[in-house]
């Protein structure tokens, strides 16, 4: 009996085409990748395609050791820094690349965003930063992209695009949002003034009242 799951490929489509659609990138470029927790398999974008294109059968599923158990398309060139993030990273069920506007600014000065948000610390952490650059596709930028993530939930590519993640499809995607949005935020408030950072102590507060009681069933 087959442990691929119908319903995730098509999240994976539908997801794709709902980042292109919000315009959070352009043509075939960036990836989406969605893990099955009861099963340890990831279900991710095929490479070179057009989101509007794919459907749910052109998802590739591949297990923790980035070896192909389904689909006959190649996967996202990317899948090495997919993998590597939820195979360090046991909260993370989905993982987001894109190619934005607001936060790749922040990737060709190669400067970190800082806690300026309430939003930002409680879902992302205490900033977001650049890892260290290599090439597309590369296990080298696999390991780069783990490192500079760490804890938090958003790193930057210099040079290249931003990754968000989440425990799901939907949290991953809010993060993408709160990104962008204090990105752009950062870059008004830096061109008339000095933007004023959020303390330590009460970021650490912020991010325990976000887990702990944060909604309805806490």
């Amino acid at each position: 009996m087959s442990l691929v799951r119908k319903e995730l490929k098509q999240s994976v489509a539908e997801g794709g085409l709902r980042l292109y659609e919000q315009g959070l990138t352009v043509g075939t470029w960036g990836n989406l990748s969605i893990r099955d927790p009861e099963t340890n398999l990831f279900y991710i974008k095929p490479s070179g395609m057009l989101y509007p294109e794919i459907q749910a059968d052109d998802i590739v599923v591949m297990n923790d050791k980035k070896i192909i158990v389904e689909g006959h398309r190649k996967p996202s060139i990317e899948y090495n820094f997919h993998i590597s993030i939820m195979n360090a990273r046991k909260d993370i069920n989905c993982v987001m690349h894109y190619h934005p506007v607001y936060s790749s600014v922040f990737g060709v000065i190669y400067e970190d965003i800082p806690g300026i948000g309430e939003d930002f610390v409680q879902l992302i952490g205490d900033k977001v930063i650049n890892c260290k650059y290599a090439l597309p596709g590369t296990e080298e930028l696999a390991i780069n992209v783990v490192e500079g993530l760490a804890d938090r939930n958003a790193v930057i590519i210099p040079n290249h695009g931003s990754i968000c993640v989440g425990s799901d499809f939907e949290t991953a995607l809010k993060t993408v949002h709160v990104l962008e949005k204090t990105a752009h935020i950062y870059i008004l408030a830096k061109s008339i003034g000095t933007p004023n950072l959020i303390d330590p102590d009460d970021i650490v507060a912020m991010q325990d009242f976000a887990r702990n009681h944060y909604g309805q069933d806490k």
